[in-house]
């Protein structure tokens, strides 16, 4: 087996990995890296050769953009005090327990070495995050958490890695230093995100058509990492920069077929691109085995301590933090948007997966330092760094199902139901406003301002049926039943249509542009 046909396998398997999550109720991305631990202790199975560097910038861009499709400015607002808590100040905490602890136990690992240990491992990963908790079922406040906190604790932790590879590598290490280059990091990356934010904004407005412009949103999360990176600022924090923002004024909502394609070829990027990341990851698994050669029972001890330390941290940290949070709630109108009892508490403990910037990061430090002497304890932290990341991807992976369930932490159904029957009643009012305005500058018949009239009615019903009076809900549904008849009809002719067309494809003398063409008028028809 070559790469090539490696990678063919890794794509496949994203693919059949969602169908089987599903059914077996375990998250895709968990099931992937079990794929990749068995293809890596295959003899036949060639060791990845893809460059340690290339590994973030080729997989974070895309998957950070289709999870911040998922969110949005508001809610991050909304949030800010829990994410910062936890992507931020949590990292550091996190980094610095880890740090003592290797430094204790490993022999001969430097200060800055633990450091770069304890930052790699402190970031939760946001692809794990948002992939298995979007899956469970869990309150809508605590995904916007998880995710809030998985796309930005990478920001903090590169950095800090940076800065402790940096140290290691020189033998020097300035704090003040060190809190200039994160200053300058984050302040690059936020005018190079809403630089090119803006730029790109514009530019898919002059693009017009909407394979151009999908093809467009694909280009500029790259384009912002690569960017930011080559200014000495963070590209994780760019690209969530530049995502905000396009998500946030990059949408016309008269636009829909770009809309619906749109979604589609992001929805089918993030689950390729999420099934290779988790996939590598258990692939990688190879530098972690090369290393425990003859040393499995100290190595084994060394990653159970750290692997104890990263978890326990996290619980001992969210604890406080979600009762300080709720405080400073209390005085707001937003307490909503937080845990609300111990239950969601150790769920979002348990989240706390690593994944694919762990493993980048473990695989980027340096063979050697400065003086040309090797980076002292490479192959220690590396294992460490894999142990890490099994222990807490595979197993809380795996568990994190059971949990949800045993504890009960379910979505609020009633919540969701109310806020959209808030959204149809702001539907179906906005579109009767708008067909008063026609009214007023317009003479419409009796019979068609009526027609009308009903319709607007009609696309608040459309959105919750539960609207309207009794007699006025039943008649909708007669009608709505006449109306599913009269479209099935029209499905069965479009489909017709849509053979005969085809067909016309294979023809003698047929032009392929002048049938797909037509083909594309009958598709959009057929999504009305």
């Amino acid at each position: 087996m070559d790469q090539l046909a490696l990678l063919f396998v890794l794509l496949v398997g994203a693919v059949v990995s969602v169908p089987v999550g599903d059914r077996f109720g375990l998250p895709a991305p968990v099931l992937m890296t079990l794929l990749g631990i068995v293809l890596a202790v295959l003899e036949f199975v060639p060791n990845v050769n893809i460059p340690p560097d290339l590994i973030l910038p080729l997989l974070l861009p895309p998957l950070l953009y289709a999870a911040v499709r998922r969110t949005s400015w508001r809610q991050f607002a909304a949030n800010v005090r829990p994410i910062l808590l936890l992507a931020v100040a949590l990292v550091f905490v996190t980094t610095v327990c880890v740090a003592a602890v290797a430094q204790a136990i490993v022999p001969g690992l430097p200060i800055a070495a633990a450091v770069a240990l304890g930052a790699l491992v402190a970031p939760p990963d946001p692809v794990a995050a948002t992939a298995v908790a979007g899956q469970l079922g869990l309150p809508r406040r605590l995904v916007s958490i998880l995710e809030g906190e998985g796309l930005f604790n990478d920001v903090t932790a590169i950095v800090l890695y940076h800065v402790a590879i940096a140290a290691a590598v020189s033998g020097t290490f300035s704090p003040w230093q060190a809190g200039l280059d994160l200053v300058l990091s984050a302040v690059v990356a936020l005018a190079v995100g809403l630089a090119l934010g803006w730029g790109a904004n514009k530019l898919l407005d002059l693009l017009g058509d909407p394979t151009l412009q999908i093809s467009l949103t694909l280009l500029v999360p790259f384009a912002s990492y690569v960017a930011a990176e080559e200014l000495h600022g963070s590209g994780v924090l760019a690209v969530l920069v530049t995502s905000l923002f396009l998500a946030e004024y990059a949408t016309d909502p008269d636009d829909v077929l770009t809309r619906l394609a749109g979604h589609t070829f992001w929805d089918i990027v993030d689950t390729l691109v999420t099934g290779v990341a988790f996939g590598l990851i258990g692939l990688e698994l190879h530098n972690a085995l090369r290393t425990a050669s003859g040393r499995w029972g100290e190595l084994l001890l060394w990653a159970g301590a750290i692997v104890a330390v990263v978890i326990f941290v996290r619980l001992l940290w969210l604890l406080p933090a979600t009762w300080l949070t709720k405080r400073l709630h209390a005085r707001r109108d937003h307490d909503e948007e937080i845990p609300t009892g111990w239950r969601e508490t150790i769920v979002m403990w348990w989240s706390g997966m690593r994944g694919v910037a762990s493993v980048a990061l473990a695989l980027a430090i340096p063979l050697h330092t400065d003086d040309g002497s090797p980076f002292p304890q490479r192959d220690e932290i590396v294992f460490i760094a894999f142990g890490v990341i099994m222990a807490t991807l595979v197993v809380q992976g795996l568990t994190l199902p059971w949990l949800v369930k045993r504890l009960r932490v379910q979505a609020d159904s009633e919540r969701e139901k109310e806020f959209e029957r808030t959204l149809a009643i702001r539907a179906a009012k906005a579109a009767r406003r708008r067909l008063k305005e026609i009214e007023e500058v317009e003479e419409l018949p009796e019979e068609v301002s009526e027609r009308m009239l009903r319709r607007a009615y009609e696309i608040g019903v459309r959105i919750n049926p539960e609207l309207g009076e009794e007699e006025r809900r039943e008649a909708y549904e007669q009608r709505a039943r006449r109306v599913k008849r009269l479209r099935r009809i029209e499905r069965e002719m479009l489909s017709a249509a849509r053979h005969e067309v085809l067909a016309a494809r294979s023809e003698a003398g047929s032009d392929p542009e002048v049938v797909d063409r037509v083909l594309r008028q009958l598709d959009v028809r057929s999504l009305r």
